[in-house]
């Protein structure tokens, strides 16, 4: 493992309730966490790399691997699942010392973010989601192909350039640093429990099933939530269900943009989310 400790992905760790969790931190102030999503190499970093340092200019914002991904590991006997990471989270956030935090979650990461609010709300103090799964929907290819995954250059390079909707924005060195992380901790037990198996409904589609909306219906915390037009994983109309149902919810909708917000449209980003973090 001594090779792997040169990875950026690796920052401090701390034990939570004996799952050794793997995190970067920058800033002081009031506590941001930022939830990564899901898919091969996925980790913390690969995520929010170029977010932390600059919402660290005015909070602490912290950005853990969840457990099952990246260098958060399993432990042994347990199952990936949301009252897994729901728990996780919430241990986190106490052996952080942290009060009422913001969570901005991206994708896996947003749902995990509404997940915390059925059991665990008296720890959230506001929600941005990104490119969120909610509700029942159509599995799209993208979140079929991180299902099947096996690492090459090729296929990693393939399956990033699916993200983004200008693919031209995914470089060999981002393919290769995620490749390097997705073969030494695939994550392949944890994306595969986020995926419908083989089981179809009656128009031969696979259907991911998200938080139910009506759980929406009982969060009361102010929402930013953001998506791209053109994202490929998650489709639009899935945020604006969600829209619907988030009763102090707010919405920004990015155009010629796909599932990655944070990395395509970064500057627009951020200044939608220091707003809302200033206005809640």
């Amino acid at each position: 493992m001594s090779s792997n400790l040169r990875l950026p992905d690796i920052g401090a760790s701390i034990d939570v309730d004996g799952i050794q969790t793997n995190y970067h931190e920058h800033g002081e102030g009031d506590p941001v966490i930022l939830l990564h999503g899901s898919g091969p190499g996925v980790t913390a970093w690969q995520n929010w790399q170029g977010i932390l340092p600059r919402l660290g200019e005015t909070h602490r914002v912290l950005a853990p691997d969840i457990v099952g991904f990246g260098f958060s590991p399993l432990p042994e006997g347990e199952k990936p699942g949301i009252k897994l990471w729901t728990r996780h989270l919430a241990g986190f956030i106490d052996a952080m010392g942290l009060n009422r935090v913001i969570l901005v979650g991206n994708s896996f990461g947003g749902a995990l973010a509404l997940g915390m609010m059925a059991n665990h709300s008296d720890k959230v103090r506001s929600l941005v989601l990104m490119g969120t799964p909610a509700g029942e929907f159509e599995q799209t290819q993208g979140l079929a192909n991180s299902r099947t995954f096996e690492p090459s250059m090729d296929a990693m390079r393939a399956m990033m350039q699916a993200f983004p909707y200008d693919p031209s924005i995914v470089t060999d060195e981002a393919v290769a640093a995620r490749l390097r992380v997705a073969e030494i901790a695939s994550g392949k037990e944890t994306i595969r429990k986020l995926q419908p198996g083989e089981e179809q409904n009656a128009k031969g589609s696979r259907i991911v099933k998200g938080i139910p909306l009506q759980q929406l219906d009982a969060i009361t915390v102010p929402v930013l939530i953001l998506h791209g037009r053109e994202d490929k994983m998650i489709p639009l109309q899935v945020a604006v269900r969600m829209h619907e149902h988030l009763k102090r919810s707010e919405m920004h909708v990015f155009g010629q943009c796909g599932h990655w917000v944070q990395l395509e449209r970064e500057e627009q980003f951020l200044e939608q989310v220091r707003g809302f973090f200033r206005n809640n």
